[in-house]
């Protein structure tokens, strides 16, 4: 499963959305609201990549995770072709 970690209002976090949703890649949109409302998701984004940066990706099956827009879109490519 992709676990993806974003924040609505995020320009980067809607790039690699609009990215996954255009190639109909499944994943799991994990919401990090700002400013917080609930720290649950934050936490566990913390505790998973060590800072509270979004975008966030979670690749369950492979625990791979990375930050950054542009790694996530060229990881998917690579490893999710459509």
């Amino acid at each position: 499963m992709l676990n993806l970690y974003v924040i609505e209002q995020c320009p980067y976090c809607r790039k690699v959305r609009t990215f996954l949703d255009e190639n109909n890649v499944n994943y799991n949109p994990i919401l990090c609201p700002y400013p917080p409302e609930d720290q649950t998701n934050r936490e566990k984004l913390m505790e998973l990549g060590g800072k509270g940066q979004v975008p966030f990706l979670h690749d369950t099956e492979k625990d791979i995770t990375m930050y950054e827009s542009d790694a996530i879109i060229n990881y998917i490519k690579e490893n999710y072709p459509s």
